[in-house]
């Protein structure tokens, strides 16, 4: 921080902020040794987006070790869990998934809360960040804890992390859920959504993957992926993962996959085409695939067939591009709208240094991407 507030050279600042996103390289490596040593490595699970009938409790956020103490402080209590947004990928751990009742995933991204969340008849647990300032249909029903808060809700303090639900589970027994089951869907009408995608398990597979590029069934890697928000354009993403080629594969992360994880693009040789690696500081377990191919091509990743097409929207995502840029990664497209902080004087030093692109059309960019 002191560095921050003092004079730098161009050259001076990229050093800088390299530095940074190397120290969150490490963050992230260790937040992922913390959940796959506590829940296991993820593996892929459909995920259904129908709400059965009876009470339930929708926890959002993306804390798992809350959602771990909500389900054991539920089991047996005839009340069902449902994951919100970001808390979508907790279904592909297996300590988490052995629940039974942890049962689906309700509704989609952050931004459309207010519409989702509209006269629920049940309670709403944030854990972390993604709050919107709620409408009163639901605002009595809602629940914050850890950094989570906002004027008039009701906060869950923990002691050492251990927080007591019993609120939250009395509330979900006194509202009862819906009289019968409530079919949602996703963006794109889809009914359930796959989740689940690690390193583990596209490494597990990195034999047919590399068998597939070589054979020519696999031509190309896009990683799409990022925040979600409300502002248009957004719709980009859709339609890009909905144009790529059949004999491409498209990896995703954090709650931009809304846009399309609902949508079935088909398969390459048994393998899904669009697979979920998690949540947004799941960013590592996607730059461990990527070393992972390089190493195995016996090439550098920006030698990979492989592109990453991100949406920002906060500063965690910030994070997340500083930390790919200071392992090197170029050619970069960044959209919807760049962040206000990139001036044109920093963008051209990002396009000069890194290749970084604003995004234009699905079309345009893909023939540029491939040819």
């Amino acid at each position: 921080m002191r560095a921050i507030g003092e004079e730098h050279t161009v050259e001076g600042w990229l050093g800088l902020i390299m530095e940074f996103g190397q120290v969150n390289l490490k963050c992230m490596g260790l937040l992922d040794e913390a959940n796959t040593a506590a829940y296991g490595q993820p593996a892929p699970v459909k995920v259904p987006m129908t709400i059965e009938k009876g009470p339930f409790i929708v926890i959002t956020g993306h804390d798992l070790y809350d959602l771990r103490q909500l389900l054991e402080q539920t089991e047996g209590k005839g009340i069902n869990i449902y994951t919100h947004s970001e808390m979508l990928p907790a279904h592909g751990y297996p300590e988490l998934k052995k629940f039974p009742h942890l049962k689906g995933n309700f509704g989609t991204a952050w931004q459309n809360q207010q519409k989702e969340f509209d006269g629920i008849p049940a309670p709403i647990l944030y854990t972390t960040n993604c709050l919107v300032p709620p409408r009163s249909s639901y605002a009595d029903r809602i629940f914050t804890t850890d950094a989570v808060g906002y004027p008039g809700l009701k906060h869950i303090e923990g002691v050492n992390g251990v927080k007591d639900f019993t609120p939250v589970i009395n509330m979900a027994l006194e509202l009862g859920g819906w009289a019968e089951d409530r079919k949602l869907t996703g963006i794109n009408g889809g009914s359930e959504v796959m989740t689940g995608f690690a390193r583990g398990t596209v490494l597990g597979v990195a034999d047919k993957v590399i068998e597939a590029v070589k054979a020519g069934a696999i031509k190309h890697f896009f990683l799409v992926g990022g925040c979600d928000g409300a502002r248009a354009g957004r719709n980009y993403y859709t339609e890009f993962v909905k144009k790529t080629p059949k004999n491409t594969v498209v990896l995703t992360l954090a709650c931009g996959k809304y846009r399309f994880n609902d949508l079935d693009i088909g398969e390459i040789g048994g393998l899904p085409r669009l697979m979920d690696m998690g949540q947004c500081n799941d960013a590592y377990s996607a730059i461990q695939v990527a070393v992972a191919l390089a190493g195995a091509f016996e090439c550098g990743v920006n030698d990979l067939p492989l592109t990453l097409v991100l949406s920002w929207y906060e500063q965690k995502a910030v994070c997340i591009l500083l930390t790919l840029l200071s392992l090197g990664i170029k050619n970069i497209y960044l959209g919807p709208t760049l962040p206000a902080f990139i001036s044109p004087n920093v963008l051209n030093v990002l396009i000069e240094k890194f290749n970084i692109k604003p995004i234009s059309t699905p079309d345009a960019d893909l023939k540029a991407i491939l040819g």
